[in-house]
């Protein structure tokens, strides 16, 4: 699997769309198009195997569900991880001859995801090296808002910052996605699927879900009860033999009567007039409800 100047090129364009944290609020940019979810599918469509790139997306998806960017703060770049990852991982999976659905494949996945998007690499290199661009143009912008040229600052909104997308965004995934599924192709040789660097691959890819998935604990559980609904979809999938969609269904009725009683309590506590105080035990009216 080779990938092409063509498709390189319309890679580069969803890296940069993806490098915008804010375009059109958040339903396009970073928090759409740079997800892993969403830039397997693209990567799958532009590739040509939207198998084989949906189940990429998927597996790195796991990795950086929880990822956010507090202050400006940011460990890895979705960008790299969705639109050059993905698209070097396919070709990997490819050279490799490994099930698009295999764990191998899974796991290569996340490993060649990580390998460009976390701290030290080409993903924080690209985000921050994009936001030092930046800085050059707000200068301009301050300069201008001070001489009473408002105008000029239409050209900072929307038109200087793509200069540093084509930079920092463009440019990099061209050259990366289409030199790089050549290394990619020939490490084949260098590593076999027996040989030790290869089985290490494996081993990181299959635990670097876990770092994602205790990001997302860290963010969500208050108590140690909150670990209990937490646990039962793990419980469902491993007893039950559930897949993710069943799980979701499942998911979504405890919610919603999670829902209801919250609703019902929340209620009922707003009938009591003010400056009385209820007779009933909060314990005795989550049993009545």
């Amino acid at each position: 699997m080779t990938i092409s100047w063509i498709q390189a090129s319309i890679l580069g364009i969803f890296a940069s769309l993806s490098s915008m944290p804010g375009m059109a609020g958040s339903t396009i940019g970073n928090y759409t198009l740079g997800r892993p979810l969403v830039g397997g599918l693209v990567c799958g469509l532009v590739l040509g195997d939207l198998k084989t790139g949906i189940a990429a997306g998927v597996a790195m998806q796991l990795v950086y569900i929880a990822l956010v960017t507090p202050g400006g703060t940011v460990s890895a770049d979705l960008r790299a991880v969705s639109y050059i990852g993905i698209p070097l991982a396919m070709v990997a999976i490819h050279s490799q001859g490994l099930a698009a659905t295999s764990t191998n494949a899974a796991d290569l996945a996340k490993s060649m995801g990580t390998l460009v998007g976390t701290v030290g690499t080409v993903g924080t290199v690209l985000f921050y090296g994009t936001a030092t661009m930046n800085l050059v143009w707000q200068h301009i912008g301050w300069r201008a808002v001070e001489k009473g040229d408002f105008k000029k600052l239409y050209a900072v909104d929307w038109g200087y910052p793509w200069i540093s997308h084509f930079i920092f965004s463009f440019i990099p995934t061209l050259l990366m996605t289409h030199f790089g599924s050549s290394a990619v192709t020939a490490l084949k040789t260098a590593l076999p699927m027996d040989g030790i660097p290869m089985k290490t691959l494996f081993t990181v890819g299959a635990l670097l879900p876990c770092v994602g998935i205790a990001i997302l604990l860290k963010q969500i559980v208050d108590s140690p009860l909150d670990f209990i609904p937490f646990f039962v979809g793990f419980t469902f999938a491993a007893s039950l033999h559930l897949n993710l969609v069943s799980v979701t269904v499942v998911s979504l009725i405890f919610a919603m009567i999670f829902y209801k009683l919250d609703m019902a309590i929340s209620t009922n506590r707003q009938a009591v007039p003010s400056g009385t105080t209820s007779t009933i035990d909060d314990d005795e009216e989550d049993e009545d409800i």
